[in-house]
């Protein structure tokens, strides 16, 4: 048994953030845009190859922005996933949108990209693609079913920085691409944070205006023109530079983040391969040609009703797991507001199977071997006789 709790995530920290925040404290430039904000956003344009970059308080600041870029009518409809975060519906559902949920792939818990284009009617006017688990969803075929219907692709790529989808990064694929650096993700900016890329130049000035508060401030600072004025709708989304200061280092340092990251998602995935062998649990899968972030690791019982046991089981060896999402179709404002298109073959079942292990940056093999062990005893205890290695020895 653990002598501490092993939690299901910790922040990252790289020990670098004090030294930056100490920075900003002597300058004085505390409400963003400065140093530190500007460092970030290159970061973000120059090593994930996308277009502009804003770092933002929130990725719900980013889907907001979005949503206000698709110039979404009372009644027009985006086509998303259930099992996702309720920030992904609400940005547009405040515009009046009716949220079209569409099943999963049940290898990868993402938007099954073959049931989208059934989803679409005339109504249809964004698909939102989520990358769960920092996980690439099928982007060519997205891609170009949106192309076929002229729809905007917005990618929740929330748990996705750092991963990438035949070469290129998620977030910077579709026309919009929404990043979080809030405190469970792989890098953090203290808590909250978020951004936005925008990869269509065409919606990059509309973009940076809405940022602006609906101001041409952005034009003015570079000298483009005498004053500033109102032009269209915007929010209040800037990341503080305290906020931009305590991811920077975090960015600078993604290639050892990662790294580590993939290396005990992977351990995992070997650790406990034999025992989704035998079919009483199911793992993630990664899509030839994406690279995973490894933001969180899920493995999914295949008897739901032994979920809360398995997590009981866990708890009393100190190690702490969770279910996750609850379907939004099936919540009570997603069944008021939206509809489910189609078969619910998998979303259903797999939001009561699944439970997240632990993984954060801080994690070390010592410790992640007490957690395999203790997956392995749930199992060992209940069927001493499948023969699954590493069981009953």
């Amino acid at each position: 048994m653990a002598e501490t709790v092993i939690p299901t995530t910790i922040p990252t920290v790289t020990g670098q953030e004090i030294a930056a925040i100490q920075d900003v404290l002597r300058t004085r430039t505390l409400t963003g845009k400065g140093k530190y904000t500007v460092l970030c956003q290159r970061w973000l344009e120059s090593s994930m190859i996308g277009g502009k970059a804003f770092v933002l308080s929130s990725c719900t600041s980013a889907l907001e922005i979005a949503a206000l870029l698709a110039d979404l009518q009372p009644g027009d409809e985006v086509i998303v996933p259930s099992y996702t975060y309720v920030s992904t519906v609400n940005a547009f559902v405040v515009h009046g949108a009716v949220p079209v949920f569409v099943d999963l792939d049940d290898a990868t818990m993402n938007i099954d990209a073959q049931r989208i284009e059934a989803a679409i009617t005339p109504q249809t006017k964004v698909v939102v693609p989520v990358h769960y688990a920092g996980i690439a969803c099928d982007m060519d075929t997205i891609l170009a079913i949106a192309d076929k219907h002229g729809l905007l692709v917005v990618e929740d790529a929330a748990m996705a920085c750092g991963g990438t989808y035949q070469g290129r990064a998620l977030g910077t694929i579709g026309h919009l691409g929404c990043i979080s650096f809030q405190e469970k993700k792989v890098f953090t900016s203290g808590g909250q944070g978020g951004a936005l890329l925008i990869n269509q130049e065409s919606l990059a000035a509309r973009a940076e205006i809405i940022y602006e508060h609906g101001t041409n401030r952005g034009q003015f600072l570079r000298g483009e023109v005498n004053v500033y004025r109102w032009l269209d709708v915007g929010i209040n989304a800037t990341m503080s530079e305290i906020q931009a200061a305590f991811l920077y280092p975090q960015l600078q340092a993604a290639p050892d983040i990662l790294a580590h990251r993939r290396h005990l998602w992977t351990r995992y995935h070997q650790r406990l391969a034999p025992l989704a062998q035998t079919g009483v649990i199911q793992l993630p899968q990664v899509p030839e040609g994406a690279i995973h972030n490894a933001v969180i690791f899920w493995l999914r019982l295949t008897d739901a009703s032994r979920r809360p046991e398995f997590i009981r089981h866990m708890a009393a060896g100190q190690v702490c797991t969770q279910a996750q999402f609850v379907p939004l179709h099936s919540s009570p404002f997603g069944q008021q507001v939206g509809r489910f298109h189609g078969e619910d073959r998998v979303t259903t079942r797999a939001a009561a199977e699944i439970v997240l292990l632990p993984l954060y940056s801080e994690l070390t093999e010592t410790s992640q071997e007490v957690v395999i062990r203790r997956v392995l005893a749930f199992w060992d205890d209940a069927r001493p006789s499948d023969g699954i290695p590493g069981l009953g020895s």
